[in-house]
């Protein structure tokens, strides 16, 4: 089993506790501001799973039917985790409006604020864990998993300020106030996964810093060739497509370029493991004088 998957099946055991924690701390004191967090939750333990799906579906070998592999299944899960964030923030912002629609006290509001405390430094702990985790494997459904649950750990700490506030003023309006507020950042939060999701799903490009390295790479290691244009990129998953055209001099035999070729993808491959590069060869005549010039 991949280290992915380890980490994906560990985020639903996550899930599960936290959501467990927030639960209880709901049914103790009847804050709509917990009960908001306890929903949220609900919508970790399913994201999580959907994170699951995808990121094995992902790491399926190419086939006939997708040639080019099934790595596009993580920003999927991205983007279904984008809108069972927003789901789960309309649902916060019913409660909420019910619960300024009739005002309810809050009960053993100590035991339960602890409680909820424990599970957002669970979720904070796993955040960390995730995000770090999935910027290494280069895993768009683990990121973006982190950064819900980052949203998740802020939500929490504002909650247990302002149910703290609550309690202590009796101003019991503050309760579904706060949870409106959180709903609200809910839906920020899941605007910004599906963006970042659809720009994958729409083969962005490689940040900036990466082209940038590429094109170093390329220039430094095709000697023998004079140009390289026509350089795009893309990425999918872990893995990032890279294809250009590679000018050499019109006696240059195909062993030699395909030396050359084989020196740069070496290269490339040692920045990026899981680049899939495909070089197409032109003798001098195409040479457009434009985008790397070989050092």
């Amino acid at each position: 089993m991949s280290s992915t998957m380890k980490i994906a099946m560990g985020s639903i055991l996550v899930g599960l506790l936290v959501l467990s924690l927030k639960t209880l701390a709901w049914m103790l004191t009847g804050s709509v501001a917990l009960l908001s967090d306890a929903l949220e939750s609900i919508v970790n333990v399913a994201t999580a799973i959907a994170a699951l799906i995808a990121i094995r579906v992902a790491q399926r070998p190419a086939d006939h039917a997708h040639p080019y592999g099934h790595h596009k299944a993580e920003f999927f899960s991205a983007v279904l985790e984008g809108v069972l964030i927003i789901v789960a923030a309309l649902l916060i912002m019913r409660e909420a409006w019910h619960a300024f629609q009739s005002p309810r006290v809050i009960e053993q509001a100590g035991l339960g604020l602890a409680i909820n405390a424990v599970a957002g430094a669970v979720n904070a702990v796993w955040c960390w864990v995730l995000i770090r985790q999935g910027r290494r494997l280069r895993s768009p459904a683990l990121v973006a998993d982190g950064k819900h649950l980052l949203t998740d750990v802020i939500s929490s700490g504002g909650v247990l300020i302002g149910v703290g506030l609550a309690v202590t003023t009796g101003w019991a309006v503050l309760d579904p106030a706060l949870a409106m507020l959180v709903a609200v950042n809910i839906l920020w939060s899941g605007w910004k996964v599906i963006a970042s999701s659809l720009s994958g799903l729409m083969d962005e490009a490689v940040p900036d810093r990466t082209l940038a390295d590429i094109r170093s790479i390329i220039a430094d290691k095709a000697n023998g060739a004079i140009e390289a244009h026509d350089l795009r990129t893309r990425h999918a998953g872990a893995v990032t497509f890279i294809d250009f055209h590679l000018v050499v001099d019109g006696q240059t035999t195909v062993s030699r370029a395909h030396e050359i070729c084989d020196r740069i993808e070496a290269s490339l491959k040692a920045r990026l493991p899981d680049a899939q590069i495909t070089i197409h060869v032109e003798p001098e005549h195409k040479a457009k004088h434009s985008g790397v010039l070989v050092i």
